[in-house]
């Protein structure tokens, strides 16, 4: 199976499958004489943790991490980086039922029809349980972009019911199990979710993504676009289907006059911009206003709700997909799209230092 690779000068490599040994990530590319420890990794690695709520899958798993190699007496040495977190709670029986049948909305069907094999414990390779070595990846990333870039998500969107953006604090982000800024909004989300599972069912949602203190010059244009890699990281996400950049797509809804993102002289000599339509980045390059970046997931496709299907053979029939699943995905993609961010800005970063200086 090739392309389990993504970035170019940071660049991340990860392997493992749900039901397997354990999974982790190769980071190359990452510099040298950076202090790292497993600790500045496993921070991370905690937020995106299963089983903290009722509202995601109640798999045990500790995800702790394992340095491997790339580091000496607690610094980075440029050379490669492994990372393995271990799987110590796979149930690979709760898909004995399955193992003939395609699920409606996974990668089931796919899989087979190109690789002819695909491991139905779980998803395999397809499984949101691969999002871990991203994390870990992005914890490396923080590291090389430093104290002076801050990267935060937010879930803004349930089903239909959205956020109040007035009531937005980042510090409620942390108070409540879904990342959500509004915790009004937070808190009529926790009974929608519980009926939701109690009908074996389940619903889509939003993330927003915000990355502060990017200077001005990162991207290339063109083919190095830095909102093209940005959405291409983000649709990488499992369950991903749409992405946008700033107002992307309620743009088209503005007149030129009301989306011109109008500048005035800075204190400091760099222009002030009066508004942030572009999301921070103009012509693929970042312009130093905050980069904003959201993303769609779809509803999980493992419910208990039965769902006509086909076997293997192609007989029709019916599946349940038994087992611990999220009721809402979106909820735990929060870390990850952070992570994806960090990710493509230390690419980034590193692309500009080499092409630029500085």
């Amino acid at each position: 199976m090739s392309h389990n690779t993504y970035g170019h000068l940071f660049r991340v490599t990860t392997w493992g499958e749900s039901h397997g040994p354990a999974l982790g990530c190769v980071v190359d590319g990452m510099p040298p004489g950076i202090a790292l420890a497993e600790s500045d990794i496993q921070v991370w690695l905690d937020k995106r943790r299963p089983g903290q709520s009722r509202f995601t899958t109640q798999r045990q798993e500790p995800d702790q991490v394992r340095i491997l190699s790339g580091v000496f007496e607690g610094n980075t040495t440029g050379a490669p980086i492994s990372l393995m977190i271990e799987n110590v709670d796979q149930r690979s029986k709760d898909y004995g039922d399955i193992a003939e049948k395609f699920r409606p909305g996974h990668a089931d069907y796919t899989y087979m029809a190109k690789y002819g094999v695909r491991d139905y414990r779980g998803g395999g390779r397809a499984s949101a349980r691969e999002t871990a070595a991203r994390v870990a990846a992005g914890a490396l990333a923080r590291k090389v972009l430093g104290g002076g870039v801050r990267i935060r998500g937010a879930l803004i969107q349930v089903g239909e019911h959205a956020i109040d953006r007035s009531r937005w604090n980042w510090n409620e982000v942390e108070n409540n199990p879904f990342w959500c800024p509004d915790g009004e909004t937070a808190k009529r989300w926790e009974s929608y979710l519980d009926d939701l599972r109690r009908d074996g069912n389940s619903v889509g949602a939003v993330v927003e993504v915000v990355a502060s203190g990017a200077p001005a010059g990162w991207g290339a244009p063109i083919y190095g676009k830095l909102d093209a890699d940005l959405a291409a990281a983000m649709m990488s996400i499992n369950a991903v289907k749409g992405v946008e950049i700033g107002d992307g797509f309620a743009s088209a809804r503005l007149t030129g006059v009301e989306n011109a993102d109008e500048m005035r002289a800075g204190d400091d000599g760099k222009p002030r911009f009066l508004s942030n339509h572009a999301g921070g980045i103009l012509g693929g390059i970042s312009s130093g206003q905050d980069i904003v970046v959201r993303f769609a997931v779809k509803p999980t496709s493992s419910i208990l709700t039965p769902r006509r299907t086909v076997t293997v053979g192609g007989a029709e029939t019916e599946i349940v997909t038994k087992g611990r699943h999220d009721p809402c995905v979106g909820i735990r993609a929060v870390p990850v799209g952070e992570a994806m961010m960090a990710a493509v800005l230390a690419d980034h970063l590193l692309r500009h230092r080499a092409q630029c200086g500085g």
